[in-house]
């Protein structure tokens, strides 16, 4: 069963302006709501060095984006010390994204499918995150009722030492470790953050009733669904042949010199014919700071062969083997990815440092690190903002990626 018509042809040129513009990052939607629709889902991550990941990614995407927006809209314009959103407000939710352990949110729509996958992963045997042992069971029981009697609560608010292996195999508090558990499994949901402190509630107590009734996918479904988020989040995506029968009627395949087959969604084809009958030269130079897990660099061998752009996040890389730094941001041209910075925020001084750049010769990077002072509300170190020097090409650092354990 093929689930595409006759391939199209799309020059490299063409194929990059088309990412550009279907990543949101040509013209920028005018809502939270409306990327998360678009792509759906935005990954969320703790680290701040120069602001979150999440916040980095939304940025350079919805119109007038402000640092924290994406919480906001998750857990409500007053998020922190208050109460939780009441179930019947709550337009997003956050769990990990299925068949990973990346943390992200999704539109409410999503929800039975995320259902299906975290139930799943309850009843798996092995692994971290799978079924719960006897010992976690009976603690499982006393940390959820004590959350009934008492209320939305972070591990800091329930009294138990006991210690156990985490998902990074360093020892932790058990409390802890066994709330992560219950979060992949759906038994408890995040129903707020303290700072970014996880605050734990009952899933009927944090999602609307509706959702919790709705009817699971049937396994199909499920796969369909994957497949399809996938896609939606990168948008031009090689996919394994036994994945394009679950796309029928979604997609449409597309082929780029030196890279293999690949399938975009069909709604995307008007960006996709426009940019492939594009001769010129015409998108805007403009130059953006991207966030390190920015859809546009995610899948590595995509962006090395289309960009010519070899890229790793490299914060869980160890220091003596780390190429470019510990929170490297690409550096996005126009339609071209032409290296990288490490900012830091000293939020004690109020300024933007920059600890090492490595980007083409040509290309000016001091308006994009004005602007990503800007939204951090500081200012740019003096200096900090220049080009490294003249034969400074972008980078093509060697490696492979360091991730986080998955649970």
């Amino acid at each position: 069963m093929r689930p595409v018509g006759p391939a199209l042809r799309l020059s490299a040129p063409a194929a990059r302006r088309f990412l550009v513009r279907v990543l949101g990052l040509a013209r920028p939607h005018r809502s939270v709501a409306a990327a998360l629709a678009h792509h759906g889902f935005v990954q969320l991550d703790p680290i701040n060095v120069c602001g979150r990941m999440h916040d980095l990614i939304l940025r350079n995407r919805v119109a007038g984006y402000r640092e924290g927006d994406l919480l906001r809209h998750l857990h409500g314009p007053d998020h922190g010390p208050g109460p939780p959103l009441r179930p019947g407000l709550r337009v997003a939710v956050e769990v990990h994204a299925p068949g990973s352990g990346n943390l992200a949110v999704f539109p409410l729509e999503a929800w039975p499918y995320l259902a299906h996958a975290m139930e799943a992963r309850a009843q798996r045997r092995g692994g971290w995150g799978g079924r719960l042992s006897r010992a976690e069971e009976r603690l499982a029981r006393r940390v959820l009722q004590e959350i009934e009697d008492r209320g939305p609560l972070s591990t800091d608010d329930i009294d138990h030492h006991g210690r156990t292996t985490t998902a990074w195999g360093t020892q932790g508090r058990a409390v802890k470790v066994l709330l992560e558990k219950l979060f992949l499994h759906g038994r408890v949901l995040i129903a707020t953050r303290r700072g970014f402190r996880r605050v734990y509630d009952l899933p009927h107590r944090v999602l609307p009733a509706r959702l919790l009734r709705a009817p699971r996918p049937s396994p199909e479904e499920a796969a369909r669904f994957r497949a399809h988020l996938r896609i939606r989040q990168r948008r031009l995506v090689a996919v394994r042949r036994a994945e394009r029968p679950l796309l029928e009627g979604l997609v449409q395949e597309v082929r780029v010199d030196g890279l293999p087959p690949c399938l975009c969604l069909r709604e995307d084809l008007p960006a996709l014919e426009a940019d492939r009958a594009a001769l010129g030269g015409d998108a805007s130079q403009a130059v953006r700071l991207l966030a390190p897990l920015d859809p546009l660099v995610y899948d590595r061998r995509l962006t090395a062969a289309l960009f010519g752009f070899d890229y790793t996040w490299e914060v869980y890389t160890p220091p003596a083997r780390r190429l470019r730094g510990y929170y490297a941001l690409p550096v996005l041209c126009g339609d071209r990815l032409v290296g990288h910075l490490e900012p830091r925020a000293d939020r004690q001084r109020g300024r933007l440092e920059i600890l090492s750049r490595r980007v083409a010769r040509g290309v000016g990077v001091a308006a994009a690190v004005r602007e990503l002072a800007a939204f951090l509300g500081l200012r740019p170190a003096r200096g900090g903002a220049e080009v490294a020097p003249p034969g400074h090409g972008p980078a093509s650092p060697r490696g492979r990626p360091s991730q986080a354990p998955l649970p």
